[in-house]
């Protein structure tokens, strides 16, 4: 049974999200739908405005000849105008395509020339510059518009519009066809293409997942209650919002709970913004929250005795409550009260400086995360689930609930969802959110799922009590020279939860032993060599000292004590380059390309086995 024989799922008399959308416009009205802050203060964004620029952007769309059925590209930072633009595109019958702001201009000319994108939107001069070099090989693109026109106030090119004039051409349209927007909405079946989300390309050039409204609304339905979201509820919009998760929680989460999404101004104002927002609903990959525990142990070495020694008393205090919680245990008067006296006394303090002190839920996924970072953030009092799924079934697959919970694994499957494992240990799953496929690549499809199953790539098993443990993905798993298996992930979690140490590549593939590339945390480190007047002139020169390279190595100890003899680093070297996501070695998500990294540090990685 693949996703197109289940029934559709109804909300609100709503089968496809522009449907419910337009219903969210008109019963909520002057609520607040977003927030952006503008000039230091955060303004207010209601649903009916949200509903009249969607409605502008996407007749105008219209207006510039855009079709049912073809595709608009969006290459912006998350801010409102990234969903009037989103919801105009569905609610007119287009495909909505986002592009990572760090994509180069060659990126960006593939994904374009794959969809065969009719209007690109480019936030500002930077991203416009890289579609204009790029336009003349793109037959399809008819129109560019552009968010914000700064710099560009004497630029002419008559395939260069501005989002006013998108917007004063959809109000035009919608005087003269005063039916029109309500019959496109009315058009559209669960079955429709709605979004195309470009995977990372770990491996090979970015695939097109094709992902339908019935995928959407399946999630919002299923994902709502698990996170008990509501319309009381804040969130924070930071991560990529061409990301399946990120778009889920700003855009179509929203649409059921009718919370309110705050715009980051920026991603260096991310812990300020958090601050400010205080959001009670916060989703984050690893990187994030591995940053956010570092902040707060990199502070604690700078605090006097008597506050490390608070510190100490009231976490584990917490960690007393945390282990009785996770084991499904409740504890007792006494332990209660002593967490209650330590979080009024030094955790809810540590929670406000995080911005978390008012969030019911923290959600985890896209990466594994240490089980050890879990437990911290449960021992602050903070309730983080660790979620599954990728963006072709649409986000999440499995997850851990209140009362089912397991440390250590990605939760149960969620509602109407199936999980299996395969004969080669692969895990398989099925239900109404597997994707539709991969825009121009049958083949690849038809590898993908079959017979209904969407092939993860990821291995692991299911226990006893149905959680699902990930050990690996497939094609990571490495085979020592002795034909030991080993799964590497788990090594490199323990390694990034050290505050010193961003990233990490373990090697061994057909070699005698495991070595390690490691990416420290440039702020950090750089930090704790200034501490210690330890001399360096750049990142490179920070890199080779033997103050950082003694602090490594006491990292990597610390986590070798944790594995069997075969499973331990013998060597490491430094990834002695500042990394940024225009780096071919990161994903857009930052996350390190093993085979990439494999490859362009084979002289660095042959070193170690010298």
């Amino acid at each position: 049974m693949n996703a197109m024989n289940y029934p559709p799922t109804v909300i609100d008399g709503a089968t496809t999200t522009c449907q419910l959308f337009w219903r969210r416009v008109k019963e909520h009205d002057k609520k607040i739908a977003m927030r952006e802050k503008d000039f230091g203060i955060w303004q207010t964004v209601t649903w009916s405005e949200y509903g009249e620029k969607a409605r502008a952007c996407g007749l105008g769309l219209v207006a510039l000849g855009l079709k049912r059925g073809e595709t608009v590209s969006i290459l912006s930072e998350n801010k409102p105008e990234w969903l009037y633009l989103d919801m105009g595109i569905l609610c007119v019958g287009g495909v909505s395509n986002g592009v990572y702001t760090t994509d180069s201009a060659k990126q960006v000319e593939y994904l374009c020339r794959d969809s065969r994108t009719r209007v690109f939107v480019a936030e500002n001069e930077e991203q416009l510059d890289k579609i204009l070099e790029v336009r003349e090989r793109l037959p399809d693109l008819v129109k560019i518009v552009v968010l914000d026109m700064e710099g560009l106030r004497d630029f002419q090119d008559d395939m260069v519009i501005s989002i006013e004039e998108l917007y004063q051409l959809g109000e035009t349209y919608q005087k003269e066809h005063p039916d029109f927007w309500e019959e496109q909405i009315a058009l559209s079946k669960p079955e429709d293409l709605a979004i195309l989300i470009y995977t990372s390309g770990t491996t090979g050039p970015p695939k097109g997942a094709m992902i339908s409204h019935r995928n959407l609304m399946f999630q919002i339905s299923n994902l709502t209650p698990i996170i008990d979201f509501g319309p009381e509820d804040e969130q924070l919009s930071f991560l990529p919002l061409c990301h399946v998760a990120e778009r889920s929680f700003s855009v179509f989460l929203p649409l059921f709970a009718g919370s309110v999404v705050n715009f980051v101004e920026g991603a260096d104002t991310v812990p300020e913004n958090i601050r400010e927002v205080s959001p009670t609903v916060f989703f984050a990959v690893p990187r994030i929250w591995e940053k956010f525990y570092s902040a707060i142990t990199l502070q604690l070495k700078e605090a006097t005795g008597l506050q490390q020694l608070a510190y100490k008393l009231a976490i584990g205090a917490g960690y007393k409550i945390a282990d009785k919680k996770l084991n499904g245990e409740t504890p007792n008067k006494l332990e209660e009260f002593k967490f209650w006296l330590a979080d009024q006394l030094v955790l809810k303090n540590v929670k406000r400086l995080l911005g978390l002190d008012r969030a019911h839920y923290l959600g985890s996924g896209a990466a594994p995360i240490s089980p050890d970072l879990i437990k911290w953030y449960w021992a602050l009092g903070l309730s983080m689930y660790e979620v599954y799924g990728q963006t072709e079934n649409t986000g999440v697959a499995t997850t851990n609930l209140p009362d089912r919970y397991k440390l250590g694994t990605v939760g149960v499957a969620a509602p109407e969802t199936e999980v299996r494992i395969s004969d080669e240990g692969e895990i398989l799953l099925k239900g109404p959110h597997v994707f539709l496929g991969y825009l121009n690549q049958p083949e690849k499809t038809a590898e993908t799922v079959t017979d209904g199953w969407l092939h993860t790539g990821d291995v692991g098993y299911v226990d006893n009590n149905g959680f699902v443990k990930i050990t690996d993905r497939m094609k990571d798993i490495i085979i020592t020279a002795g034909g030991k298996n080993i799964t590497p992930s788990e090594i490199e979690n323990q390694l990034k939860f050290s505050p010193y140490i961003s990233d990490a590549v373990v090697i061994g593939d057909k070699r005698k032993y495991l070595s390690c590339l490691i990416m420290i945390d440039h702020e950090n480190v750089e930090k704790y060599a200034q501490d210690r007047d330890v001399p360096f002139t750049n990142f490179q020169s920070l890199c080779k000292t033997s103050e950082v390279l003694g602090l490594i190595r006491e990292e990597v100890e610390k986590v070798n004590k944790n594995f069997a003899q075969v499973e331990t680093i013998k060597d490491f070297r430094l990834i002695e380059e500042v990394l940024t996501a225009e780096d071919d070695e990161l994903t857009p998500t930052m996350k390190l390309k093993r085979s990439f990294v494999n490859q362009k540090y084979k002289g660095l990685i042959d070193t170690m086995y010298a």
